[in-house]
């Protein structure tokens, strides 16, 4: 028997056959999971006159002649563009633009649904990084602050770059700082959990992508003893001839212990591993790690290291995904962060700002700390709130603020 489908926006009605079996995820996407709505009403004339012409004249004549007017008088200053050029989409590659906009549909919703923040997914038909660059600038006096979103590595690290040097409003690429804030969250509190401070460990992670290449640079900043960074050819170190621009300011800034050759050997004696870069590190070098050992391998679907096999070696264990303790999970991290560089009207994002997120991400564990809750969930409704405070906080410090 077919099955009816009815899009919630509009009266149509879709026919799946019997030899096309009801899928649910095709269901919730069908007319995609987003629809804009207005926040006044338009009623009758009086209204129209008031939210259009003539009564719109006024606001835009103040806002030209008080240009930092469009943050009290449009939305401005509550809505993010989440912006793709779909190379890199997550667990699925380069698959494009159009195919990209479910994800960023997704998180889109994920701004509003944890931080309260509207966003607006914009994929762009180009991956030449000047285009991209040229094509955001022109786009962001309708924004208060910009979401990079799967964009392959290299690249991914000019644009941003690029971006915050000539934009004056927060840029954020949160397949690396994201990534990295619930990172240091969830490390923080392994640490509290074993009686040691991050200065203590030495980590490895697997991977020099965009996660891998942000993580190590936010970790040594916030006082990590010491991390190796590893790729396809081993560890990324000062000797080898083969590193990109990226690996060799990675490798000038990790691996004080001047290791060199393969992930496992790098492992020997490791108090932390990191994954965020799929494949399989095999279960005799996990068990080569120092004991009381942290496994945080975040690939998805697959970790890096089973979690069963991680609990035989390990005394934390964290994965990317959500059917399994401590899930290392961005939605944690991004919605909280913009929502505190918006409320104070914040010029950028700074390292004291993301600092502050993963303390305040952390804290909110509290006396519950346990090898199996180092990191909160995503739907604990004292995320967003604590992690929207901390940064706000943060940006008024760092004198970012302007409000």
């Amino acid at each position: 028997m077919a099955a009816e489908i009815v899009n919630p926006r509009s009266d149509s009605v879709t026919t799946e056959s019997a030899d096309e079996p009801f899928d649910a995820a095709f269901a919730l996407h069908r007319g995609g999971k987003m629809a804009i709505q207005a926040t006044v009403p338009v009623r009758d004339k009086d209204d129209l006159s008031l939210a259009y012409t003539p009564g719109v004249a006024k606001v835009c004549t103040a806002i030209a002649e008080q240009p930092e007017l469009v943050h009290d008088y449009t939305w401005k200053s509550q809505v993010v563009a989440v912006v793709t050029d779909g190379t890199a989409v997550l667990g699925l590659g380069d698959i494009g633009p159009e195919a990209s906009l479910p994800v960023m549909e997704g998180k889109a919703i994920l701004f509003k649904q944890f931080g309260g923040v509207d966003a607006v997914p914009i994929a762009l038909a180009t991956t030449d990084t000047d285009e991209i660059v040229e094509t955001v600038v022109r786009l962001a006096p309708s924004f208060g602050g910009v979401n990079l979103e799967d964009i392959s590595a290299p690249r991914c690290f000019e644009i941003e770059r690029k971006l915050q040097e000539r934009l004056d409003i927060p840029v954020f690429h949160d397949d690396q700082h994201g990534t990295a804030v619930v990172t240091l969250a969830a490390l923080r509190n392994a640490a509290k959990l074993t009686g040691r401070g991050l200065g203590d460990l030495r980590a490895v992670i697997s991977g020099s992508g965009a996660a891998g290449v942000a993580i190590a640079k936010f970790l040594l900043e916030a006082g990590l003893g010491d991390v190796a960074v590893t790729d396809r050819k081993g560890v990324v170190s000062r000797d080898r001839t083969d590193l990109t621009d990226v690996k060799r300011e990675i490798a000038g800034l990790t691996n004080r212990a001047g290791l060199s050759g393969t992930l496992e050997t790098a492992l020997a004696g490791a108090d932390v591993f990191i994954g965020v870069s799929g494949g399989t590190v095999p279960e005799e070098a996990v068990a080569t790690m120092a004991p009381g050992a942290f496994v945080f391998a975040m690939a998805n679907p697959n970790p890096e290291v089973h979690p069963d096999v991680a609990h035989k070696y390990a005394a934390v264990v964290a994965t990317g995904r959500s059917d399994y303790p401590n899930q290392i999970n961005n939605v944690l991290a991004f919605p909280g962060i913009f929502a505190g560089a918006l409320q104070v009207r914040a010029s950028r994002i700074t390292e004291g700002m993301k600092i502050a997120a993963a303390n305040a991400l952390a804290d909110v564990v509290g006396d519950d700390l346990s090898a199996d809750y180092v990191i909160p969930s995503p739907f604990d409704e004292r995320v967003a709130p604590a992690v929207t405070a901390a940064v706000a906080a943060a940006a008024r410090a760092e004198g970012v603020a302007r409000r």
